[in-house]
């Protein structure tokens, strides 16, 4: 890291991780892309142009929730928004395969 500002993926990931180091984070952040994935497809289903539009609420506003009343820190979306996209839908498919544990733990993590 270079001053304060994170100069690559690698050293962002770790970073990241300790941003949302609470479960309870987490989980906002899993209830969040739960709802984003959901609206995704019912748009593509065919339902309204209304479940597109509503794709960055579902996916930011737990997320947001999160940070501001849970882990009373600032999102990293402010600084790095693409490589917090990008993390965010890693977290999610490391915790639906079951190994998001394994990273936390690099991280200086513990498990939920």
């Amino acid at each position: 890291m270079e001053g304060d500002r994170i100069r690559s993926y690698v050293e962002f990931w770790p970073f990241y991780l300790r941003e949302h180091g609470k479960p309870a984070t987490r989980r906002w952040h899993f209830f969040g892309s739960t709802l984003v994935l959901v609206f995704l497809a019912l748009f593509l289903a065919g339902q309204g142009w209304g479940w597109l539009i509503a794709i960055p609420f579902a996916g930011y506003g737990p997320a947001w929730f999160a940070h501001f009343f849970v882990e009373h820190n600032k999102p990293a979306t402010f600084r790095y928004p693409l490589w917090s996209l990008v993390s965010d839908a890693r977290m999610y498919a490391l915790w639906l395969s079951g190994s998001l544990g394994r990273e936390l733990r690099k991280a200086g993590l513990a498990e939920d």
